[in-house]
């Protein structure tokens, strides 16, 4: 049996769930997952002494005995063993990971697309518990919780310096209970205490919408589901536009990534011909290459895709290979720039490995592993300095980007006239960004006038119609 699927960012788990996985989580380009690991004969070692081999493992069995005859409370061979698997695999990268039986379960689940929780993605960084991005609709997505921030306690006790599953533990718990979560956030002074009610997480995979006569697709997650609700959302745009819809809006932000078929049928919805995707492996005969299906849902219609830097694998596969075969233009800020392969491969019984595998690569040869995807147009979300960055390239011990087209990308010819009139961020006056009103999205509204420009329809400026900002005097100015 083998399917494949992709982890963003790497010891990363969904708050309510245990999965190690970019940002972890379920997404971009793939895992192999194997019946057991004795199919697989290893390959030649890169140290071919097996002396030294034998002399490795007899250390590591005198390390055993004494941490279990000298540690200062008894500790179970069982967890010494789960502890040195971890090790083994995070210190490869950080995608790698030991899952035990509880955990590989519990990535199934989420698989499916519904889990109990509070609908955080985590990572953990130097020791602390980091917030990838909230999933939307989730008890996290509405406290407001953002990407880049750090929980440093669960209900009054420190988590930091707690491994990340025994944090995603704290965290679990019956669905309708209470939990307090303090976070501290980049330049707010004090720390932030949030109350949330844990419930059954129902992952909202595709949302959807219709501005006048341009349709708008969200897409939260690539799992079982995706192409399908992709499929659906489009036809039911597309009869309420009264067969007369004039261009399309993707929106991935903040996408991890899921299952790297369903990247690779999405892509296909919306290029005809020509490779979506390929991956390179340690050994030739691995690699491989996916071509579109020769169908496009939209028959050619404009297509603006929205990114940022919670955009991942999965969601980076279609970003790119769009992006590549000119098939759509895309705004936002640079995605996270995850270009790794997972395989999992369960141990029965004792749970599975994810291991990275191979590299992806997009349609015209380019790696962007550590690198993101630029997008065409750049628009930034918030005037704001964020004072962090959230990309695969601030991690530790990273995948080399590498094998590759290097040659530095060609500027497109082919971007609408209005890309020169695009503001680079949002005026002083734009009002903040509620997600319950999309008028408040300033990448969204600038993506809309990108796709309308490019179906031939009127494109204003939302910012024309906004009132004046408000001129702060003198008088007013904060005294220090």
């Amino acid at each position: 049996m083998k399917f494949r699927t992709g982890l963003m960012l790497g010891a990363t788990f969904l708050a309510g769930l245990a999965v190690a996985s970019h940002s972890g989580v379920l997404s971009g380009a793939g895992m192999l997952a194997s019946p057991a690991l004795a199919e697989k004969a290893p390959d030649a070692s890169p140290t071919a002494n097996h002396a030294e081999t034998y002399r490795l493992l007899t250390l590591f069995g005198t390390v055993l005995d004494l941490v279990r005859a000298d540690y200062v409370e008894p500790v179970s061979d069982k967890d010494l063993i789960t502890n040195a698997l971890n090790g083994m695999l995070t210190g490869l990268d950080p995608h790698s990971s030991y899952m035990t039986e509880k955990q590989y379960e519990d990535m199934m689940v989420q698989m499916k697309g519904e889990f109990g929780g509070l609908g955080l993605e985590l990572q953990q960084q130097d020791g602390h518990i980091r917030v990838v991005s909230p999933v939307d609709g989730t008890p996290g997505f509405r406290a407001g919780i953002k990407p880049g921030d750090y929980i440093i306690a669960v209900d009054g006790h420190p988590v930091d310096g707690t491994p990340l599953d025994e944090a995603v533990k704290k965290m679990r718990g019956k669905p309708n209970t209470k939990i307090t979560l303090t976070l501290v956030r980049e330049k707010t002074p004090k720390p932030i205490v949030l109350t949330l009610t844990r419930e059954i997480i129902h992952i909202e995979v595709i949302k959807s919408a219709l501005y006048d006569r341009i349709g708008y697709i969200r897409i939260a997650q690539f799992n079982e589901e995706t192409e399908k609700g992709l499929l659906k959302a489009y036809n039911q745009l597309k009869q309420q536009a009264g067969g007369k819809l004039a261009g399309l809006v993707l929106d991935l932000r903040n996408d991890p990534g899921g299952l790297l078929n369903q990247a690779i049928d999405v892509s296909s919805s919306f290029i005809r011909s020509g490779e979506i995707v390929s991956t390179r492996a340690r050994h030739p005969k691995d690699s491989q290459r996916w071509d579109a299906h020769g169908t496009d849902i939209t028959d050619g219609l404009p297509v603006v895709v929205l990114i940022n830097g919670g955009s991942a694998s999965a969601s980076e596969i279609v970003s790119g290979a769009l992006q590549d075969h000119h098939r759509a233009v895309l705004v936002g800020t640079k995605s996270f720039g995850k270009g790794s392969v997972q395989s999992i491969m369960p141990i029965p019984g004792n749970g599975a490995i994810r291991l990275t595998t191979a590299r992806y690569y997009t349609p015209s040869g380019r790696s962007i592993q550590a690198l993101g995807i630029t997008p065409d147009i750049a628009v930034r979300e918030t005037r704001e300095d964020p004072g962090f960055s959230l990309h695969e390239a601030d991690l530790e011990h990273i995948l080399k980007n590498q094998g590759g087209n290097q040659t530095k990308a060609v500027p497109r010819t082919d971007l609408p006239a209005i890309a020169k009139d695009i503001p680079a961020e949002p005026p002083a006056n734009w009002p903040e960004f509620d997600y319950t009103k999309p008028k408040t999205d300033f990448q969204l509204q600038q993506g809309l006038r990108v796709v309308r420009s490019m179906a031939g329809l009127p494109a204003p400026d939302p910012a024309a119609a906004l009132p004046p900002a408000k001129v702060v005097t003198k008088d007013e100015a904060p005294h220090h």
